[in-house]
């Protein structure tokens, strides 16, 4: 016999199955932990850094003024030269040629000069006894003169050749230390292909480079007596202070920055010596900073969480940061003081989420027994 249900039994049916089908429900999101700051105005300065070595004030790359084939080159790199030493030597074979070819086009110059000169004395005799005429003294006077000009030509050209023979030594004009060598014995060189360069004796140099933005303040800060120091590699944190002496106009094509030179002087310093250039920032009051990593980057814009204490939920607000301080950003635009600022967790929070505040754990009371389970 069919079992017959009665429309309440089919109803309450109806509804467990409806249940048994049904998706369930989400469970809600658990609450983050965030730490947060309350933001209050500060003064911003800081200090940039900038890699730097030290280099010569001037460094000369020497070179022969005549061409030729090397022979000897006596000096190595790191040498320490003296004024009127010698450096390299060429194959001067060919240039005391000139210079013996030379002497003997003087000699002969020489020889003419002095017999014109003779018939010259000669014929003024015989134009004065009326033997001659004045047109014919008129000309032997001309030939005189002209064998005087050759003679002064070839002594001038006997000079030149004295001159390239002595060019065939590459002589230091200067005391200095040899810093780099390009061109080795047997090599050909042509007349000004450098040879050997050398850091001359005087003054040093610390070299930096610096990023197309900050040109405008270190042109600021070299007016500023104190606003530039130097820390050598290796001394600690000892600085000293220095001065701008130079800024390029134009910015290196490879690097796309502006080279800078600051003035140590007489500095007890080693030439290639690691150097960092600290700039002091001027100070700005009324400024908010951030921890680095309380601030994104999304999409080329910067942004902070902001927490709502009412509602305990976040909220993206964009800021606009002037720069850093040491660890810190320095946020000019877009908090005030008094916001609360989530600093820790960030990267993992949505617009409008809700969070708690950190609390750190107590920590267990020393010989405290572990609780039995």
């Amino acid at each position: 016999m069919p079992q017959v249900f009665s429309r309440p039994s089919l109803s309450v049916l109806a509804t467990v199955l409806l249940m048994a089908c049904s998706k369930p429900a989400p469970a809600p999101e658990p609450e983050r932990a965030v730490r947060t700051l309350v933001l209050a105005s500060e003064i911003s300065g800081g200090t940039r850094e900038y890699a730097a070595e030290i280099r010569a004030r001037t460094e000369s790359r020497l070179s022969f003024r005549v061409g030729g084939k090397l022979l000897q080159r006596s000096v190595n790199l790191g040498d320490v030269v003296k004024p009127g030493q010698v450096l390299a030597r060429l194959d001067a074979q060919d240039l005391v040629l000139a210079q013996e070819a030379a002497k003997a086009a003087l000699l002969v110059a020489r020889v003419n000069r002095d017999q014109l000169g003779a018939e010259y004395r000669r014929f003024i005799e015989l134009r004065d006894q009326g033997f001659i005429s004045a047109a014919e003294l008129e000309r032997r006077d001309s030939a005189f003169k002209a064998a005087q000009a050759q003679l002064e030509q070839a002594r001038a050209q006997a000079g030149v050749q004295a001159n390239q023979a002595a060019y065939a030594m590459l002589v230091a004009d200067t005391a200095g230390v040899i810093t780099g060598v390009d061109a080795e014995p047997g090599m050909v060189v042509g007349p000004g292909t450098p040879v050997v360069r050398i850091a001359r004796d005087g003054p040093r140099d610390v070299v930096f480079s610096v990023p197309e933005d900050q040109v405008g303040l270190l042109r600021a800060a070299a007016a500023v007596p104190g606003a530039f120091k130097v820390r050598m590699w290796g001394e600690g944190q000892q600085t000293k202070d220095v001065r701008l002496r130079e800024l390029a106009a134009a910015a290196d094509p490879v690097t796309r920055t502006f080279q800078a030179k600051a003035d140590v002087g007489r500095m007890d310093v080693k030439l290639g010596q690691t150097a960092t250039v600290l700039l002091q920032l001027p100070r700005l009051g009324q400024v908010i900073k951030l921890p680095l990593h309380a601030v994104l980057e999304h999409q080329g814009g910067t942004s902070v969480w902001v927490l709502d204490s009412s509602s305990m939920k976040v909220a993206s607000r964009p800021v606009r940061v002037a720069g850093a301080d040491g660890n810190e950003v320095v946020v000019t635009e877009g908090l005030k003081p008094g916001d609360e600022v989530v600093i820790a967790g960030v990267h993992v929070l949505t617009p409008g989420q809700k969070v708690r505040r950190y609390q750190a754990p107590n920590p267990a009371p020393q010989g405290a027994s572990a609780s039995s389970r």
